[in-house]
């Protein structure tokens, strides 16, 4: 069964915090709020937990297209290959905030990811997803949670969000009601932007 636990955007709880950590190190998987909807995730470094995710979201791991959660840009480099100055200043312009950019992958990418040329950058506008990936030092794989009903496309209710994920995941993070609007996501692989969905976060930025 998930452990549901509870963090404040504003200060949350380095004990609680830790734990979550803790439990990502160990191949948990956790779902955790972010600056639009609420994500599975689980440490880039853990095959065990990558390949759990993969199985949750019906998925071959080497042709997965999750995104990889960063507290910031200052690893970048550990997982794209280097970028020009007018795609640097775009992304500084626009994380963190509700964006997912598709950049070409490096050679450094885990060994379960060597085959992919592009990779989904993310950096979120929340406090509790940017200390949990400080905290445990690298990104967190991430994709959305999908909810099967047309209506409400992602569950938005931390408490029902447990209740459905209890016997998949570890932890679910209560970090308040959710945003059911997905982030923006944009090809930035040949150059140009290339608008792939819009979502969240404005489009005028291209």
């Amino acid at each position: 069964m998930a452990e549901l636990i509870k963090l404040y955007n504003e200060n949350p709880n380095p004990r609680e915090v830790q734990k979550v950590v803790d439990c990502l190190r160990d191949g948990g998987l956790i779902i955790y709020p972010t600056d639009t909807v609420y994500g599975l995730g689980c440490d880039i470094t853990n095959n065990r937990a990558l390949e759990r995710v993969a199985h949750i979201k019906g998925v071959k791991l080497a042709k997965a297209n999750f995104s990889f959660i960063c507290s910031d840009l200052s690893n970048l480099s550990d997982y794209v290959k280097q970028i020009d100055n007018s795609t640097f200043k775009l992304l500084k312009r626009t994380l963190p905030g509700p964006y997912t950019f598709i950049l070409p992958g490096s050679n450094n990418l885990p060994t379960v990811f060597k085959k992919k040329k592009t990779v989904g950058i993310r950096v979120p506008d929340n406090n509790i997803c940017k200390i949990i990936v400080e905290t445990l030092g690298n990104p967190i794989v991430s994709t959305s949670i999908y909810d099967e009903d047309e209506v409400i496309e992602y569950t938005t209710d931390p408490e029902l969000i447990l209740e459905k994920w209890d016997k998949l995941v570890d932890i679910v993070i209560d970090g308040g009601y959710g945003d059911n609007i997905a982030s923006t996501v944009i090809d930035l692989t040949s150059g140009e932007p290339v608008l792939i969905r819009e979502g969240k976060g404005a489009i005028d930025i291209i």
